[in-house]
C-alpha cells in the first residue's frame, strides 16, 4: 500500500508529496501520515455500531440549554449550553483562556445555572436540586499543584468539580466513562495524545485523532465538551483546520495583553450567531463581566484633540466606540500609517477620500489611528468618526462636546447611512450626546438631537 501525505492545516490527503496543497494552498504543509492511524469503529460507551433511525420517530428533548448565569458567556454561547455541544476555544498565550474555564466550571455548579427552552418556556432550578451533575477539567499543561493555586486565588472551590492532569487521551476517556460528567474542559488539544500513535502530542494525526475521539464520546453521552486549543501567529487555532470543521462553536478569547479587558467572540455557532461578543475585565480575583462597556471604550469624558465617538454594532447590542488619531508631519520619506482594532486598508481609502475632496496635502504625513478598549471591528458606521477624528488632529482643534458621528463614507465624499440606525442613535441619546451627526440621506424615526449633514466637507466646515 502506498503512504498516505495529508496537509497539516486543512487535512487534504494524497498518495504523492507536494510542496504546496493543492486544497487550501498552504506551503510546506504535506506530511506521511503514520502507518498505524487508529480507524475507530465501534462505540466507546455502547462497543456497538450505531444504527439508523426514522427521524420522525426520534424522542429528543426540545433544545433545552444550561445557561451558565454569565449573561457574556450565554450571550456568545447563543443561549447557554447544549447536552453533547462542542466547542472550541483559542486565544493567545496568557490571554487567559484557563482561567475563563476555571471560573466557567464554578459558574456551572452554581445557584445561577437553570436550565431553560429556547422557545421561552422555561423552569429555573438550581443544580444542587439536579444531583449528580459534575465538571471534569482535564489538564495536560499544568500540574494538579499550579491549578488548584489559581483555583483558589480566583474562588473556584467547589466539591462537583473534579481535576484530572493527564497527557493521555484514553486515560481522559475512561474517566469519562467512569465519572460521567455533564461538563468536560480539555485544556489544551495541543498537549495530549493517543498512545497507539508513534507521533507526539500536538502533531496533525494526534490532534486530529484525540478530537475525533473526545467528540465522539461527547455526542453519545450528551457531554458540553469545551477543547481550548492554542493559536498560531496568524491569529488561528493552531493544528489542522479540519478541527474548526468538527466542532460546533468556535470562540476566540481577545483582547491587548496590556489592558485588562477581553473579549469572548464566537466565529462559528450552530447553535446561535457569530456576530455576538462577550466582555470580560481580568482582575485579581480572575474574569468579570463588563457590566457597563461605555468604561471600556472611552478614556475621558470630554473630547480630546484627535478623537472622535461613534457608535458600533456587535451582534444584537451598540456600543459606543472612541477613536483617537494623531496626524503629524513626516520625518521620513514615506508616510507610517499605523492602525489598530480598526482594517489597514480602509484607513488608507479613508485618507484618499480626505485629499481628494478635502484638499488636503496628507501623503506627506503620519497618521495613526487606534480603537481605544482592545475591540477590533470592520463596522463601517465609523467611517465618518475616524474622518472627524483626522480632521481634528491636522486643525489641532477638539470636535464639539457631546457630538458623535455615525456614517459610511462613499468614494466621493458622501456620507451614506447604515444600517440599524434608530438603534445606533437611541443608544446614543440615551448616554447624553445631544448632537449626532448622521447621513442626510437617512430615514430615521428619532428626530431629536440628530444633525444631518450630506458629505465630509460640513464636518470640516466646523473646525475651519
Amino acid at each position: 500500500m502506498p503512504p498516505l501525505f495529508v496537509c497539516t492545516d486543512c487535512g487534504y490527503d494524497t498518495t504523492k508529496w507536494s510542496g504546496k496543497c493543492p486544497n487550501c494552498g498552504s506551503w510546506d504543509t504535506i506530511r506521511e501520515a503514520p502507518k498505524n492511524m487508529v480507524k475507530t469503529k465501534d462505540s466507546p460507551v455502547t462497543g456497538n455500531r450505531p444504527q439508523p433511525e426514522r427521524i420522525n420517530t426520534m424522542n429528543t428533548d426540545d433544545s433545552i440549554r444550561l445557561m451558565t448565569g454569565i449573561n457574556e458567556f450565554d450571550l456568545v454561547l447563543g443561549g447557554g449550553i447544549i447536552p453533547g455541544m462542542v466547542v472550541l476555544i483559542g486565544g493567545e498565550p496568557g490571554i487567559g483562556k484557563s482561567t475563563l474555564m476555571l471560573q466557567f466550571s464554578q459558574w456551572a455548579v452554581k445557584m445561577h445555572t437553570t436550565f431553560a427552552n429556547e422557545k421561552g418556556s422555561s423552569q429555573p432550578q438550581t443544580l444542587s436540586d439536579k444531583p449528580g451533575i459534575k465538571v471534569l477539567y482535564c489538564s495536560g499543561e499544568e500540574s494538579a499543584d499550579q491549578i488548584n493555586l489559581r483555583s483558589k486565588r480566583i474562588g473556584v472551590v467547589d466539591d462537583n468539580i473534579w481535576l484530572l492532569c493527564t497527557n493521555d487521551t484514553e486515560h481522559i476517556i475512561d474517566t469519562v466513562l467512569e465519572h460521567r460528567p455533564q461538563i468536560l474542559v480539555v485544556d489544551s488539544i495541543q498537549s495530549i495524545g493517543v498512545s497507539s500513535l508513534d507521533s507526539i502530542p500536538g502533531s496533525y494525526s494526534q490532534i486530529r485523532e484525540s478530537c475525533n475521539r473526545l467528540i465522539r464520546l461527547a455526542k453519545e453521552m450528551g457531554i458540553a465538551l469545551f477543547i481550548i486549543g492554542h493559536v498560531t501567529k496568524e491569529g488561528i487555532v493552531a493544528g489542522p483546520k479540519v478541527i474548526e470543521h468538527m466542532v460546533d462553536t468556535v470562540l476566540y478569547f481577545e483582547g491587548d495583553l496590556r489592558s485588562s479587558y477581553k473579549i469572548l467572540r464566537a466565529v462559528k455557532n450552530r447553535f446561535g450567531s457569530t456576530n455576538e461578543i462577550g466582555l470580560f475585565e481580568m482582575t485579581a480575583q480572575g474574569l468579570m463581566q463588563v457590566q457597563n462597556p461605555v468604561s471600556m471604550f472611552l478614556s475621558h469624558d470630554t473630547l480630546q484633540i484627535g478623537t472622535a465617538l461613534g457608535c458600533i454594532i456587535e451582534g444584537t447590542r451598540s456600543f459606543i466606540a472612541e477613536v483617537q488619531t494623531l496626524a503629524t508631519s513626516s520625518s521620513f520619506g514615506t508616510p507610517q500609517r499605523v492602525v489598530v482594532g480598526l482594517e489597514q486598508k480602509r484607513i488608507a481609502l479613508l485618507l484618499a477620500i480626505m485629499e481628494k475632496n478635502l484638499a488636503l496635502y496628507l501623503r506627506t504625513s503620519d497618521v495613526f489611528v487606534n480603537l481605544t478598549g482592545g475591540i477590533r471591528t470592520i463596522d463601517p458606521s465609523l467611517d465618518l468618526a475616524i474622518v472627524a477624528a483626522i480632521m481634528s488632529s491636522l486643525k489641532d482643534k477638539p470636535l464639539p462636546q457631546g457630538s458623535l458621528y455615525i456614517g459610511e463614507l462613499s468614494l466621493s465624499g458622501e456620507i451614506r447611512p447604515v444600517s440599524q440606525l434608530d438603534k445606533r442613535i437611541a443608544e446614543a441619546i440615551k448616554l447624553g450626546y445631544d448632537r449626532i451627526y448622521i447621513s442626510d440621506y437617512a430615514k430615521i424615526r428619532i428626530k431629536n438631537k440628530v444633525v444631518k449633514v450630506k458629505d465630509i466637507k460640513s464636518i470640516y466646515s466646523t473646525l475651519v
